[in-house]
């Protein structure tokens, strides 16, 4: 079995590392047309693909061949590489205080969401009247840092 793990050194730093995900790819059935099946998961999101790939031509491409199309299927059903995700368009909105903008998080998609408020997590946030759930807002400012990579 093959273990791919995805792991976060903040700054480069050792002290910080921190793992965002594990693959694991397990041989099936051996032979010149091996079959894997695949199993992947996000640790913060709690998502967790898996996919089979069969009938792979074990001595006939590097292991990058063999991970990058574990990945595919785990995450298309097809040995092809989904359509490249857009940065999530999400809507601005203005409160009565002149320039107060804000986001919500109900309208921000996955997993963009998941990831947003846990960088969020211990800032303030906007209080808007229009918006029944005060924890549902944040500064746009602080979108905009997330969206350009911002601590």
């Amino acid at each position: 079995m093959l273990r791919l793990t995805v792991e976060l050194f903040p700054g480069g730093r050792e002290s910080g590392r921190r793992t965002l995900a594990t693959a694991n790819i397990a041989r099936e059935r051996s032979g010149a047309l091996a079959d894997y099946s695949i199993g992947m998961n996000e640790d913060l999101l709690d998502d967790v693909y898996t996919g089979e790939l069969k009938d792979y031509p074990r001595w006939s491409g590097s292991i990058w061949d063999l991970v990058a199309r574990a990945i595919a299927v785990a995450l298309t059903g097809e040995e092809a590489l989904p359509k490249r995700p857009a940065v999530p368009d999400v809507p601005i909105h203005r409160s009565g205080v002149p320039g107060a903008a804000y986001v919500r998080l109900c309208e921000i998609p996955e997993p963009a969401r998941t990831f947003f408020v846990n960088h969020i997590r211990y800032e303030t946030r906007p209080i808007v009247s229009e918006v029944p759930d005060p924890l549902d807002c944040a500064h746009l400012w602080e979108w905009e840092s997330f969206l350009n990579g911002g601590r």
